[in-house]
């Protein structure tokens, strides 16, 4: 069972180091140092990778489910791992808790950090940091299956346990599908990164936040986010580049289909409640604060659109607007974006979902003999997939709850350990409390409650389930 989980995950961690060259060439371009911390990082990387793949190389016809579930979990861990070398060899004022909650932050795309000043990192580390943000949007297990066609693997049920609920199998092939997804997300970032420089941003910030953009990963070279650049069109310009990140990267590939596009009753819902939770944030915060009308239209659009897509980059500090703001941004991180989508937590098909599910129960109470079909716009959801959906909704709950619990028993205090699990396990990254805002940070938690929180953040990036099934008995019976 275990051959072609290592053979793959070392694969992916050949990919890997040699995706450590970028910043390596960028290290070497920009301070003249032929031998950048990338460099060892990259040779270690590349040597694990190729010695796994060859010591367990073998031809696979299909993968099991089981393998399937192991292959996801077992290549996030990996990477998260071999990821954080290059921080140690920079800097090796960090502990190793430090650096793995840094990069399982940013392949995860929670966007979280224990780093209180950005802005003194070198810019390859930026760089690396970004692209982590881009590799975890996309998702490694995926881009990884687009560039092995030859292991003859289809790659169908690890592309599910990392998009589960999808509905867009419209493709017969895996790897037609991940090929044009990868190319969907490159495009989408190389159009946000063009769009940045035309809004007066450097190349290099322009790149770095095109990718947590669109990977929804939140990471920025500056220490206030977006707020740094104080600029209407930059925050317009990220705006619009979450919201496409957090849309199905299958419906860009829709939309060159005649009138396909139009039957994704998901993406209008989820614009909708955007644009719903926008207004009524903006609204409020005009009632209640001193900004202009026009200044709680900005940073309350930016903010919901940060939070609903579970990105976290920031325009100004929404602690500051008052206590009521913890409760409502907590809610609109359990919403997420799209199936699909490089955004985390719940997703809002799954609401739709029970949405549709409560409707109908409730309709049948009051008309107990009328036959109400469950619709979610022109799809009627199987029971597996309903019977799914509230499972996965119930685990995702309970184990914010129980992280949050284990969290407060490390001596923390229960609304910063609730905070912080629902920031980690929502991969939105950003807390509702101050130390965990905007302008704080994770680098006060000890070393076990960093642990705790990785865990965390790979449980949400996984949709909790692929995780939990491996942690089980009955997972590991012949």
């Amino acid at each position: 069972m275990w051959q072609p989980v290592f053979m793959i995950s070392g694969y992916i961690l050949g990919i890997l180091g040699l995706i450590m060259l970028i910043p390596a060439g960028f290290d070497f371009w920009e301070s003249g140092r032929i031998w950048s911390p990338f460099v060892p990082s990259a040779m270690i990387s590349v040597f694990f990778g190729i010695s796994l793949f060859l010591s367990n190389y073998t031809k696979v016809e299909r993968i099991s489910l089981k393998q399937a579930y192991l292959v996801t979990t077992a290549s996030w861990c990996i990477v998260g791992i071999f990821a954080a070398l290059p921080f140690l060899f920079f800097n090796h004022a960090y502990g190793f808790a430090d650096v793995l909650f840094e990069t399982v932050s940013g392949i995860t795309g929670t966007g979280a950090t224990i780093v209180a000043d950005v802005e003194s990192l070198p810019r390859a580390i930026l760089l690396w940091r970004s692209i982590l943000n881009f590799l975890g949007g996309l998702g490694i297990v995926i881009f990884a299956v687009a560039l092995l066609p030859f292991l003859g693997i289809g790659g169908m049920r690890i592309f599910q346990r990392e998009n589960s609920d999808s509905n867009d199998k419209f493709m017969p092939k895996f790897s037609y599908i991940a090929k044009r997804i990868l190319l969907v997300y490159t495009v989408l970032v190389v159009l946000c990164t063009l769009g940045l420089i035309l809004c007066g941003m450097d190349w290099f910030d322009a790149v770095n936040h095109a990718m947590a953009s669109i990977g929804t990963g939140g990471f920025s070279t500056k220490n206030h986010s977006i707020g740094a650049f104080d600029s209407v069109s930059v925050e317009l310009v990220i705006m619009f580049f979450m919201l496409t990140g957090s849309l199905p990267l299958t419906f860009y590939i829709l939309l060159f289909r005649r009138g396909a596009a139009n039957k994704n009753y998901q993406v209008s819902v989820f614009l909708k409640a955007v644009f719903c939770c926008g207004l009524f944030v903006s609204i409020y915060l005009y009632a209640t604060s001193d900004y202009s009308l026009l200044q709680s239209f900005r940073y309350s659009f930016f903010t919901v659109v940060s939070i609903m897509t579970t990105t976290g980059l920031s325009s100004t500090d929404f602690i500051d607007w008052g206590i009521w703001t913890s409760a409502v941004f907590i809610l609109l991180s359990l919403s997420g974006g799209c199936t699909g989508s490089t955004s985390g937590s719940i997703k809002i098909f799954r609401w739709q979902v029970i949405y549709a599910y409560l409707r109908k129960y409730m309709l049948s109470i009051v008309e107990p003999n009328r036959v109400i079909p469950l619709k979610v716009g022109d799809v009627s959801p199987s029971q597996n997939v309903i019977t799914s959906v509230f499972v996965y909704v119930f685990s995702f709950i309970i184990s914010i709850l129980v992280i949050g619990v284990v969290i407060s028993l490390c001596n923390v205090d229960f609304s910063t350990a609730l905070a912080a699990a629902v920031a980690c396990v929502t991969n939105v990254g950003i807390g509702g409390v101050e130390i965990l805002g905007p302008s704080g940070n994770y680098a006060f938690f000890s070393e076990p409650v960093k642990y705790i929180l990785c865990f965390s953040m790979l449980l949400g990036r996984l949709e909790v389930i692929t995780v939990m099934v491996i942690l089980t008995r009955s997972f590991w019976r012949n």
